[in-house]
């Protein structure tokens, strides 16, 4: 399959906003967020965390549920992409360790999911319009985050 510039361009700026979040996430850097999606965004971490809202909700709601985190990285990987004119949609492989803590232990857990981006190309550039996490597996989860998750 030969790609055009253009597509090849497309890829670059999609897998740009799928790093850019990770990275704004990981360093806390809720307000920078801002730069990856569109404003009427929808993010929906209901299968993960049991969540859905639009970018303010879900910045409130990372500053606050990943505050007690001790740390946590996004590793991606495995990237298919749609791309159809003015619109795109990804599937990205993520491996998120998280280190947690009760207060008087600490244990290191292991989402993995796919992302599940949807993107518009506006005036600015792509942006993400949609983001859906879909559950794939969890590992070393302590009962008692557990019981605060999703079944």
């Amino acid at each position: 399959m030969t790609m055009t510039v253009q597509e090849m361009s497309d890829r670059f700026e999609i897998q740009d906003l799928i790093v850019g979040y990770c990275y704004a996430v990981d360093s806390r850097d809720w307000d920078g967020l801002d730069r990856y999606f569109t404003d009427d965004a929808v993010i929906d971490y209901s299968e993960m965390v049991g969540v859905v809202g639009s970018l303010a909700d879900i910045k409130r709601f990372l500053a606050q549920s990943l505050a007690p985190i001790v740390a946590f990285q996004h590793a991606i990987s495995t990237t298919q992409y749609r791309i159809e004119g003015d619109r795109a949609q990804t599937k990205t492989v993520c491996t998120n360790p998280m280190t947690v803590s009760d207060g008087s232990t600490s244990d290191t857990l292991v989402f993995g999911l796919w992302y599940i981006h949807d993107y518009v190309r506006t005036a600015d550039g792509w942006r993400i319009s949609r983001l859906y996490e879909q559950k794939c597996y969890r590992m070393n989860v302590p009962d008692w985050l557990a019981a605060q998750l999703p079944a």
